[in-house]
Formats: structure tokens, C-alpha cells, sequence
């Protein structure tokens, strides 16, 4: 009974990763099996593989990108908490956190690490989730926007927000339907939505706009 026990407790905790890049996901791969109280239960490339492995799959941790093909990142976090209220989820991603940490923190996120961090660090905040804690740098990046939260940018919904910053990136409907999977036609009415919260007139203010938002979110120094 007591080495049943001390086996179940010394249980590496299992980790499921979603990430469409191939090469990152191998990289972390194999930095989380080199642990011996971690492994990897799962991979998906997107929302839909990742919510249909979810059915099966028995996971402590979900590691998540944001920008994903199809459904976003932040939308796959609302869906699994949808079904499972309990999950501890970690996002990392390319982009800087001052950029998404409220936005993770709302879906349900406890997390959020920047794929250019190292080794070490990106351990230590998957072991920060998986005790129950928010991560240092989220709440940090999360303290810092405090005083946005007035902003209109805040009345956009994850998909609009993100459509703006890819418009901010110099990128047209063409080039975002295809970065995100969606139709033309999609994303046009996304812009449209976008335009009409953010009280702006025409396409070209709104390429400006985004221009000059974006260039505001990036810390100094960066």
C-alpha cells in the first residue's frame, strides 16, 4: 500500500502542447522529457486536433500558443475551461506579454512565458503553474496595463484584437485570412466591427491607428 502510494505521488506531471510551429514543438518536447517530474502527453498543431485529443487525453498542464491557425489561443483556453473549469493552463509565444496578459488572465490563463526566454526559465514557470500559481511575469505585465483598461481597445473581442494587431504588423485582409485561416470576407467584417468600437471612419485611419497602437505596446527599450 505505502510504495502504491509513493509511486502514485512521484507521478511525473504530464503536459499537453499546442503550438503549430513543428520544430519549437519538438525543441520543447524534448527540454520537458529530460525532466524526470515532467513529460509530454500530447501534441496538437491547432484548436480543432487539440480539443478533439482533449476527449482521451489526461493531462496536468496544457501549453498553449497564442497565435494558432483557425481558433486562436485564447479561444481554445475559454473552450477547455468550458469543459474543464480546473485547467492549468500556460501560454507561450512570440509575443510580449504587455501585449496579451489581461486578455490571457480573463480566458483562464495562470501563465505566460515568451518563446525567446530560456530553457530555465520556461521551466520554471511551467512548475509555477502546475502548483496553482499565477506566473510572475503575467501579473507583472497585468500590473502594468492597469490603467489601460479604459481604453476602447478593450471593448474588442480576442479575434478583433487580433486582427488589429496583425493590420498594426503592416498586413492586409489577404495576407491576415491567411495567417489566420479565415476568409476575406471574415476578416473585412472583423475591420468592420473594429472600425465601428474604435469610432474610425475609413481604412486608412484604421491602418493608422493600428500602426500607432501597436508601436505604444512595446515596452521601452524594445
Amino acid at each position: 500500500m505505502t510504495a502504491r502510494l509513493l509511486s502514485k505521488q512521484t507521478e511525473p506531471k504530464r503536459i499537453f502542447i499546442v503550438d503549430d510551429h513543428p520544430v519549437f514543438r519538438e525543441g520543447l518536447v524534448g527540454l520537458i522529457k529530460r525532466e524526470g517530474d515532467l513529460t509530454v502527453c500530447g501534441e496538437a498543431n491547432d484548436a480543432r486536433q487539440a480539443m478533439a485529443a482533449f476527449e482521451r487525453a489526461k493531462f496536468d498542464l496544457l501549453l498553449v500558443d497564442i497565435s494558432l491557425p483557425g481558433k486562436s489561443g485564447l479561444e481554445l483556453i475559454r473552450d477547455i475551461r468550458a469543459v474543464r473549469p480546473n485547467t492549468a493552463v500556460l501560454v507561450i509565444s512570440m509575443h510580449d506579454e504587455s501585449l496579451y496578459a489581461e486578455r490571457v488572465l480573463r480566458a483562464g490563463g495562470r501563465g505566460y512565458i515568451m518563446k525567446q526566454e530560456g530553457p530555465e526559465k520556461i521551466l520554471q514557470a511551467i512548475r509555477q503553474v502546475l502548483q496553482g500559481e499565477v506566473s510572475d511575469r503575467i501579473m507583472d505585465a497585468f500590473s502594468n496595463r492597469r490603467a489601460r483598461t479604459s481604453s476602447p481597445i478593450a471593448r474588442l473581442t480576442d479575434r478583433e484584437f487580433e486582427v488589429l494587431r496583425l493590420i498594426g504588423q503592416g498586413k492586409d485582409s489577404r495576407g491576415i485570412a491567411k495567417q489566420l485561416n479565415l476568409s476575406v470576407k471574415t476578416v473585412d467584417a472583423h475591420r468592420g466591427h473594429i472600425k465601428d468600437k474604435l469610432d474610425i471612419k475609413s481604412g486608412t485611419e484604421l491602418i493608422c491607428y493600428a500602426a500607432r497602437w501597436l508601436e505604444t505596446q512595446r515596452p521601452a527599450g524594445k
